[in-house]
């Protein structure tokens, strides 16, 4: 147990009861050349209704354009630390910051992330009625986000795309948490050694070395956050792209985890070149499914966003979706899993040299 002057953590053992009376929350925060999402973040994080202290610790790793004249503005409404290092990418500058931080419980977000005001109170009530050392939370889009950022959150959240398959194939009681909106306990970060350096990836890493280690996660559905996500095509492209990449060398890792949804997207985009071709030659029904398809994801997000315009813009999200996601698997599962080359050479791109 880490002592210190703001809270207490309180284990009763019977080796499967734990719970506190009073957490003290560490916010980390790696920043990357985004001093403007910096200042929402903070802004909303000095709304909080939260009464208790907590603290928030920056982490500027490696930017060319930094933030430190935005933490100095918030310094006197925040118990706020703010930490200049070099580039060594989000995970490794995660764990830098944990271990600089004084809490007992650390919540991990994206610096594009902006946090209700309730969010803090709603976590010390979850792990309050069932702790756990890990939890990861979802994310929602604000009204003033833009139409792009819109149809990329419909994409990335919906029931109906590569967002619905991950969160289907895993159970409420068994998941694995998104380091955009993620909560992990001191015991469980010195235990595991905190986040590896794939990136992406390292969330998943995690939250299966904590599993191996007899750790919980779980998913809490009331403690969202606010994620701007992309906000161009490229962009979104090259972050499923990357998605895509990483899947297949965690399956190499950990064979127990594998599951055939992860192929879904590459065998989406292999049939429609398939429906394509088999339209040239007069057969047009397999054709029709995917237009049944998009049509369906058009009207969806059309309704639940109220926009047209959305909904249009997220048929494109959700095509740049599937066959960068898909084209990215598949290249991963040739060269990693049949070839059995090594992920650090093949794709030196998702790995940081700490």
């Amino acid at each position: 147990m880490k002592s210190h002057p703001q809270g207490w953590l309180f284990y009763f053992n019977d080796l499967s009861l734990l719970k506190f009376f009073w957490m003290y929350f560490s916010l980390i925060i790696p920043v990357y050349n985004r001093p403007d999402e910096v200042s929402e973040l903070l802004s909303s994080l000095a709304k909080s209704e939260y009464e208790k202290p907590f603290e928030v610790v920056i982490i500027e790793d490696g930017s060319s354009i930094t933030c430190e004249h935005i933490v100095l503005a918030f310094s006197d409404k925040l118990d706020i630390s703010y930490y200049l290092k070099s580039n060594s990418g989000p995970g490794d500058s995660r764990n830098f910051g944990m271990r600089q931080a004084k809490g007992d419980y650390f919540i991990i977000f994206d610096s594009d992330c902006i946090i209700p005001k309730e969010y803090l109170s709603e976590v010390e009530r979850a792990l309050s009625a069932n702790y756990v050392d890990c939890f990861g939370g979802p994310d929602r889009a604000l009204d003033s986000f833009s139409d792009v950022q819109k149809a990329i959150n419909f994409a990335m959240t919906s029931f109906l795309t590569t967002g619905g398959i991950r969160g289907g194939s895993e159970k409420i009681d068994k998941f694995q948490p998104r380091s955009f909106n993620m909560g992990i306990s001191e015991k469980a970060f010195v235990a595991s050694g905190g986040f590896g350096n794939i990136h992406p990836g390292e969330d998943p890493d995690l939250s299966i070395r904590l599993w191996h280690l007899g750790f919980e996660t779980k998913l809490l559905l009331h403690a969202y956050v606010y994620h701007k996500r992309r906000i161009d095509w490229s962009k979104f492209y090259t972050q499923v792209n990357k998605f895509g990449k990483a899947r297949p060398i965690l399956n190499t890792w950990y064979p127990e985890y594998r599951k055939l949804t992860f192929f879904f997207p590459s065998v989406f985009d292999v049939g429609f070149v398939f429906a394509m071709l088999l339209f040239v030659f007069g057969s047009d029904s397999l054709l029709y499914l995917y237009v049944f398809y998009f049509v369906l994801i058009f009207l969806t997000s059309t309704i639940n966003n109220k926009s047209l315009k959305i909904g249009f813009l997220s048929f494109i999200a959700v095509v740049i979706q599937f066959y960068g996601y898909g084209t990215g698997f598949f290249k991963s599962f040739v060269m990693v899993q049949l070839l059995r080359k090594k992920p650090e050479q093949i794709f030196p791109e998702l790995f940081f040299k700490k």
